[in-house]
């Protein structure tokens, strides 16, 4: 799944409508429904604001409201740039003033669409991959030049913790452990140890390697 990369705003005219899109990444529905009230708060001379939200790790709490707007044609296009974009853990909120001049439905879903697509063109998208961790036990011999290499690698160093001997937490992307282990074994004469620990999710610009 794909979340945006931070929260924001974009502002787009249609007509003499403005149209004000503020999006925020949340946790869970309770932290959408707090930031729709303070967006209708802090816009509360609006003609509407209507909203739109997924939450979950798989997308499956899904709501919109037109907010008087004619039923389909704010809430419901706002929704489908969410899903579209496969994004999960985001709310948006466009806010309208009416600047005077009708747009009829089809005009309105392409406005309330366009404002919500242009936000979050605008704040940018995170993949979010799950992915195996290792631990790498190191002496503090090798150490330095062992985590040099892990951050030089395509591998994310999530952790590293001094005691007795050196420890390396690391997210392993695009190897298996076994292929991980032998490539750390190669790189330190066999002197290093690796466990397994799990997954963690980690978050990647869309696009980036």
């Amino acid at each position: 799944m794909r979340t945006i990369r931070r929260g924001g705003e974009h502002r787009i005219d249609v007509r003499k409508s403005r149209f004000i899109c503020a999006l925020a990444r949340v946790a869970d529905e309770d932290e959408a429904r707090a930031f729709i009230a303070r967006r209708r708060r802090q816009h509360w001379n609006a003609t509407h604001n209507c909203t739109a939200y997924v939450v979950g790790g798989d997308g499956g709490v899904q709501r919109s409201s037109d907010d008087g707007e004619p039923a389909g044609t704010a809430g419901i296009p706002m929704l489908e740039v969410l899903r579209h974009r496969g994004l999960t853990d985001t709310v948006a909120v466009v806010t309208r003033y009416f600047g005077g001049v009708k747009l009829g439905a089809g005009g309105l879903v392409r406005a309330y669409g366009s404002a919500v697509s242009a936000a979050v063109d605008a704040v940018g998208v995170l993949e979010r991959r799950s992915l195996p961790v290792m631990t790498v036990l190191a002496d503090y011999q090798q150490a330095g030049r062992l985590e040099s290499d892990l951050r030089e690698s395509r591998h994310r160093v999530l952790d590293v913790r001094y005691g007795a001997d050196v420890r390396l937490d690391v997210a392993l992307d695009g190897a298996d452990p076994a292929e991980f282990a032998a490539w750390v074994a190669e790189i330190t004469a066999g002197r290093a140890v690796c466990e397994p620990q799990g997954v963690t999710t980690v978050e990647v610009e869309v696009g980036a390697d």
